[in-house]
């Protein structure tokens, strides 16, 4: 009896395979919620990338209030103004990036925008050793409910690697 590995691998199952490469790129947005993040959005946009788009949360600490638009709350990395939900129509995927002890209240906003457009949301943490478990659950608390996928990263690169992974 052949083993299923084995059964998948032989040549009446190859006829099933799809051997072209997938034909439309992901539509990926990251998006720095916090100061420090900031900084780590800005450097990782600066490699290459499969059509990813990065941008800031411009008012970190604040969401915007019932009635206001959303034209402006977000930045790309050149400072130009952008429609959050206009980017969230294009998305594929939403990354937020956040910094362990730093406020992530612009993930509730981002997060429902997502949530409403049925757009996948990843929340990446830059934890490390230094991050005292207090400040690690502030940012958490903010980002569990709006993150379908959230990963504690110790180090950069750990981000970049994520990125990669997920086609960004």
């Amino acid at each position: 009896m052949q083993s299923e590995s084995a059964r998948m691998s032989s040549a009446a199952e190859a006829r099933y395979r799809i051997d072209a490469p997938n034909s439309k790129q992901r539509a990926v947005k990251v998006i720095a919620l916090d100061g420090p993040s900031e900084r780590i959005v800005k450097e990782l946009a600066q490699r290459p990338w499969n059509g990813a788009t990065f941008f800031t949360a411009s008012a970190f600490g604040t969401t915007p209030k019932q009635g206001e638009s959303f034209a402006g709350w977000l930045s790309d990395l050149a400072g130009r103004t952008k429609d959050l939900i206009d980017e969230v129509n294009t998305a594929d995927l939403v990354v937020m990036i956040a910094a362990a002890g730093e406020s992530a209240q612009a993930a509730s906003i981002i997060g429902e925008a997502c949530s409403v457009k049925r757009v996948m949301t990843t929340a990446l943490v830059l934890g490390g050793n230094t991050v005292s478990d207090e400040a690690l659950s502030k940012t958490l608390s903010h980002l569990r409910p709006w993150a379908l996928m959230l990963v504690i990263a110790s180090a950069e690169e750990y981000i970049a690697d994520m990125l990669t992974a997920l086609r960004a």
